[in-house]
């Protein structure tokens, strides 16, 4: 018997090799999925979805402003620039899931995941065309850097990512500016773009609304983001997801590596973000000041995003009631792209002209994006009790694969 059961062992242990193996799904990454997305509408929705119009408040109650002004302060410092940040870290930490899964299948999953990308930015024309502040685009541009660097070494592949989050083009115009007081950063004259956006945001119909979404919309939005340093920060972002997928850095048995860049983003942020804020208490020449504020801001920005990413996964695995409760998030993670776009949609809707273009505060808006994320929500608890994938997600992922002569699914 008990060699009859060793026999019986070593055989599956046998098949289990020739078998190709799957990443299991990471359960806290659709925790950090559904957090980002939800602070995303969170953000969103007191802006309005890029429709800065806000009514007086000359009149309102005094308690009114001050929660006004704690709703908008606090969100934009523990979410702005940090949420996006965690949505693209976790893009990377995908693409090598979806890489990696395929490689064990003797696959190429390069070229093919080109193709996904240029079906990412028809889902972000989709999305640009209601709501101009979408990164759906931005991703599906820059996400090309991951085909070319997912076959370097992890010590190279760390490389380019830390150039690209230190902002290289800034800090050559810091140095520029500074040797060379005669240098003038160039300048992308965006605020046309802005201006046509704004006035059918105010004033359009729906068809007049997504001609100018997608022509002036996404130049507006695509220059704010080279202005802004978040293509290179995106850059460097995938990247790193990667690198966290390679090593696997998101399972429990890693966690203590997570405590070193806890230690590590805590003593960087508080440095960094003070320097942000003094930084034009010394320095007048804009030609210094504007860039040495990007590298300050999005540096300081990474650091916080680290904190926040650090505090999720240890109460994810460390705290049994926080686990329940974060775990919670987990549908609404997997729907991410779903949720993410239908967003766009309804906020348009509710502040745009062609919809409701309806006027409200910061306190008003938020409660708001509140119920929007309460409703996406409870849809997405019904919806993945039934499927495996959001309607885009899966939509996406039949589309990306369509059998093409020169790649075939094995």
């Amino acid at each position: 018997m008990t060699a009859k059961r060793h026999s019986r062992k070593s055989a599956d242990a046998a098949t289990e090799s020739l078998t190709p193996r799957r990443h299991a799904r990471v359960d806290v990454a659709d925790v950090l999925r559904g957090f980002a997305v939800l602070a995303i509408i969170l953000l969103h929705a007191i802006e309005h979805f890029n429709f800065y119009q806000f009514p007086d408040t000359s009149g309102q109650s005094g308690w009114l402003n001050f929660t006004d002004k704690a709703i908008w302060d606090g969100l934009f410092f523990a979410f702005g620039g940090k949420a996006y940040a965690i949505f693209a870290l976790l893009f990377g930490f995908s693409f090598f899931i979806q890489h990696d899964n395929q490689r064990m299948r003797g696959n190429d999953f390069r070229l093919r995941f080109c193709w996904r990308l240029l079906l990412l930015f028809l889902i972000g024309q989709v999305n640009a065309a209601f709501f101009t502040g979408e990164v759906l685009v931005l991703y599906a541009l820059v996400g090309f850097v991951l085909p070319l660097v997912c076959r370097l070494s992890t010590r190279t592949v760390l490389t380019l990512a830390a150039i690209c989050m230190a902002q290289p083009i800034c800090i050559y115009q810091v140095i520029r500016g500074w040797i060379d007081p005669s240098y003038v950063i160039p300048d992308i004259d965006d605020a046309p773009f802005w201006a046509a956006t704004f006035a059918v945001q105010d004033g359009g119909t729906f068809l007049e609304t997504i001609k100018v979404n997608l022509w002036e919309g996404q130049l507006a939005s695509l220059a704010w983001a080279w202005e802004h340093g978040r293509v290179f920060q995106t850059a460097g972002l995938f990247m790193a997801g990667m690198l966290i997928g390679r090593a696997g850095w998101f399972l429990e048995k890693n966690l203590p590596l997570w405590g070193r860049v806890l230690a590590a983003a805590i003593i960087c942020f508080f440095p960094l973000y003070g320097l942000n804020n003094m930084a034009a208490d010394y320095i007048s020449n804009p030609n210094i000041l504007t860039p040495l504020k990007i590298i300050l801001s999005s540096l300081a920005n990474l650091a916080f995003m680290l904190i926040l990413v650090c505090g999720i996964l240890f109460a994810y695995y460390r705290t049994r009631r926080l686990s329940r409760t974060l775990s919670l998030l987990i549908p609404y993670g997997r729907m991410s792209m779903t949720n993410y776009v239908t967003q766009g949609i309804i906020g348009s809707m509710i502040y745009y002209n062609w919809g409701f273009h309806l006027q409200m505060g910061i306190t008003g808006s938020e409660l708001i994006g509140i119920a929007i994320f309460l409703v996406q929500y409870a849809l997405c608890r019904i919806w993945v009790n039934h499927h495996s994938h959001g309607p885009l997600e899966y939509m996406w992922k039949k589309a990306t694969w369509i059998e093409f002569p020169f790649s075939a699914r094995k």
